[in-house]
């Protein structure tokens, strides 16, 4: 029923509560007065999605049974049926979600990665959207004690393709989690839905840089109507990217400048919980969708795109070139000839101790 068309997790679970069952509901749909016609998966279909995920080496959890995690069952609208790869059971563990702009600076990325060690260090799971910039360094923070991904299409598509890597290891070392069935490729309609299973699932959310307006902040306002705490960190005024954030902070999240402030503010909600389970690799038993390989090397990147990368990273918070460097994954030299480039233009300044910062 949940895969049938027209049927969202709201009228899944009004249909449950009417009828008692799924096949109940379903066989009551086409005589019910003023109802749209349902198309029904078939059971061919449905075993054939199945027989998907177990190639894969994955899991079907579906709401009321026992792996399915507490915290999201409790939502009006969680989804019926999750597909998880790789580690199902990190999904029982408590959790923390960490999210943040896609187009993040240096400094941003650097706290979100060593936020979310920190919480991988007291027995946290740090959950995020598997995006480019800020979800990205909290996964590879958090990855070697266990981290969860939730996207917005099949746990078998890529996206963003620069995150293949990160995909791979998540589903080999932790885990990938979502709504929609193997084979979807993520839509704009699809993030809000993925947006309010990263804070439903998790115990508080966490935002490191969002701009005014941002998909981070959709993210947080759902945070808050399933009543789950909200952090924020502070930034610079200077920087659009962390206009949002300090908002939050003005309305009354919790200011956030280590794992000690959130794991302060939700000591209540992990007292007497589990420690996170021990992470044992799973390698999935099927290759994830084939894309073109890159070169062990890495991509030739031209000098307007290293450019633009830098100035990405750049923010009127001074950031030590080593880190821009290790980031940008470039030659000293050429982040050196870079950055001249960029005082001289007037865009930079230096500081003492190899910083720099946007002026």
């Amino acid at each position: 029923m949940s895969r049938s068309e027209g049927v969202g997790p709201i009228t899944f679970y009004a249909l449950l509560r009417s009828f008692g069952s799924a096949a109940s509901a379903l066989d009551a749909l086409p005589r019910l007065k003023g109802a749209r016609p349902v198309t029904a998966m078939s059971r061919r279909d449905a075993e054939a999605e199945l027989a998907a995920i177990e190639r894969l080496g994955g899991h079907l959890v579906c709401w009321g049974e026992p792996l399915y995690p507490s915290a999201l069952a409790a939502v009006e609208d969680a989804p019926p049926v999750l597909t998880v790869l790789g580690r199902a059971d990190l999904i029982l563990a408590p959790m923390v979600a960490v999210v943040g702009a896609r187009n993040a600076s240096a400094n941003g990325r650097r706290f979100a990665r060593d936020l979310a060690a920190e919480l991988g260090e007291s027995g946290i799971i740090v959950v995020s959207g598997l995006a480019r910039g800020i979800d990205a360094a909290a996964h590879l923070g958090a990855l070697e004690k266990g981290s969860v991904a939730i996207v917005a299409g099949g746990v078998d598509i890529v996206y963003p393709e620069e995150n293949r890597a990160l995909h791979e290891a998540l589903a080999r070392d932790g885990a990938i989690l979502a709504e929609m069935p193997l084979g979807t490729e993520p839509q704009a309609r699809h993030f809000p839905r993925r947006n309010r299973i990263i804070s439903g699932i998790a115990l508080g959310i966490v935002v490191v840089e969002a701009a005014a307006k941002s998909g981070s902040l959709i993210t947080a306002r759902y945070a808050l109507e399933q009543g789950r705490e909200v952090f924020a960190v502070p930034g610079s005024p200077l920087d659009p990217r962390s206009r949002g954030a300090n908002d939050l902070l003005r309305n009354g999240a919790t200011l956030t400048e280590s794992a000690a402030d959130i794991l302060l503010q939700l000591g209540p909600l992990l007292q007497g919980r589990p420690p996170a389970p021990e992470i044992a690799p799973v390698q999935p038993r099927l290759a994830l969708t084939p894309r073109a390989a890159t070169p062990a090397s890495g991509p030739v990147v031209s000098e307007d795109a290293a450019l633009d990368l830098i100035i990405e990273k750049l923010s009127p918070t001074p950031v030590a070139v080593d880190e821009l460097v290790r980031q940008c994954q470039l030659s000293a030299a050429a982040v050196a000839i870079l950055l001249l480039e960029l005082e001289l233009a007037g865009r930079v300044e230096r500081h003492p101790g190899n910083l720099v910062s946007l002026r």
